[in-house]
């Protein structure tokens, strides 16, 4: 088992939400900090029916065993019955109790009119494992070939538990919870995204190849997004002395997904296929620390109009980084940098990349090898 770096409020001491992709792992990480805490798993097919038809029954039962303010009440797979959320409003107000509410998609409750307990839940994001919660068995040819999905990463048939992933997503994110009208059409937009992973979205090319309209092709990212399967990066917006350009960039959450949906097969370093899926876990990487220390600073891209760009920029041009799936960086790799230095000259500059040991150019740019930066980001030393 892994220890996860996200941290929760002790039992009985706050309300919460906790959202992440299926498989993430939340449901182990509550059973594991609330081993004494009241759980309703609306994944249980009883549960649910009984819930979605008397949402009251919540507040019934939690009144019949005498409500316990020091324990944690778990509801897992909360977006399935948004009504309950009414109950838990009132349970927190009258009876004091702390509920842990965790989903895997926050659509039909955020879209739905759902009860949003007012601001009195706070909330957090639970993503797919990282290098800091690996430790020394981090393997990243392994990351990225099998994604980061606990139970994948560490399994002998990986590729069979993505397409059973994938499949399960179709099926119980988007068909059930009718999403979507069109299921074929929707399935064919997913094998066209996964194509633009961590590139700036061209909506018009995507709605073209699968045959639908540019708002049909927005919303199917909307999905995916609410779904917790992808997240925008987006472009750094503040203008300095140039123009720049480019709409968000797309990641999907898991990387494995990615693989599997653009068919790349073994990746090879060296590949393109290997590069994007490089790109792919440093976003991962820097993402998953910012939310889980919880850091007021956004993470977005910078990009010149003649193409030049820089991958990652963390805060107000605090850090710019770069993501290089190579083992000799040489000044090619170095003009986005470089060209943004020259309007920002105080910002540090990083290259990620796959050399032995780490280096620094005469104009200041480290370059660390992927193991470097994955240990000094998760020591909080990368830019501190």
């Amino acid at each position: 088992m892994f220890k996860r770096s996200l941290t929760l409020p002790e039992s009985g001491k706050e309300t919460f939400f906790l959202w992440g992709p299926r498989q993430a792992g939340k449901s182990t990480l509550l059973k594991l900090l609330y081993p004494n805490g009241v759980w309703v798993d609306l994944l249980k097919a009883d549960d649910f029916r009984r819930y979605v038809a008397r949402p009251e029954l919540l507040r019934e039962e939690l009144e019949a065993s005498g409500p316990d303010p020091t324990r944690q009440v778990v509801i897992d797979e909360i977006q399935k019955v948004p009504a309950l959320l009414d109950e838990v409003h009132w349970l927190i107000e009258n009876r004091g109790l702390s509920f842990a509410l965790c989903g895997s998609s926050a659509r039909k409750v955020r879209r739905g009119a759902a009860n949003l307990l007012g601001g009195r839940a706070i909330r957090y994001e639970m993503r797919g494992l990282t290098s800091g919660e690996i430790g020394d068995a981090f393997d990243l040819d392994q990351m990225l070939q099998h994604g980061y999905l606990p139970r994948i990463y560490e399994s002998t048939q990986p590729r069979k538990l993505l397409d059973s992933y994938i499949a399960d997503y179709l099926r119980e994110e988007v068909a059930a919870e009718g999403l979507v009208r069109n299921l074929p059409t929707f399935s064919h937009f997913l094998d066209a995204a996964a194509l633009s992973d961590g590139d700036p979205v061209n909506f018009s090319n995507i709605a073209r190849e699968c045959g639908v309209s540019n708002p049909t092709v927005k919303a199917y990212f909307g999905i995916m997004e609410d779904t917790l399967i992808a997240r925008w990066l987006p472009r750094w917006q503040r203008r300095a002395k140039r123009r720049l350009a480019g709409g968000p960039k797309f990641y999907f959450e898991d990387v494995g997904v990615v693989n599997r949906l653009a068919r790349r097969g073994e990746l090879e370093r060296g590949s393109n296929g290997y590069g994007k899926a490089f790109e792919n876990w440093v976003f991962h990487e820097l993402s998953a620390f910012i939310a889980y220390c919880d850091l007021d600073e956004q993470l977005t891209y910078w990009r010149l109009p003649s193409g030049i760009e820089v991958d990652f920029i963390i805060g107000h041009m605090r850090v710019a980084l770069e993501a290089k799936a190579t083992a000799n960086v040489t000044p090619k790799h170095l003009k986005g940098l470089r060209a943004l230095a020259q309007e920002h000259p105080t910002i540090r500059k990083m290259v990620v990349c796959l050399e032995p040991r780490p280096r620094r150019t005469e104009d200041g740019i480290d370059i660390l090898p992927a193991t470097n930066f994955a240990h000094r980001l998760w020591h909080n030393d990368l830019w501190t």
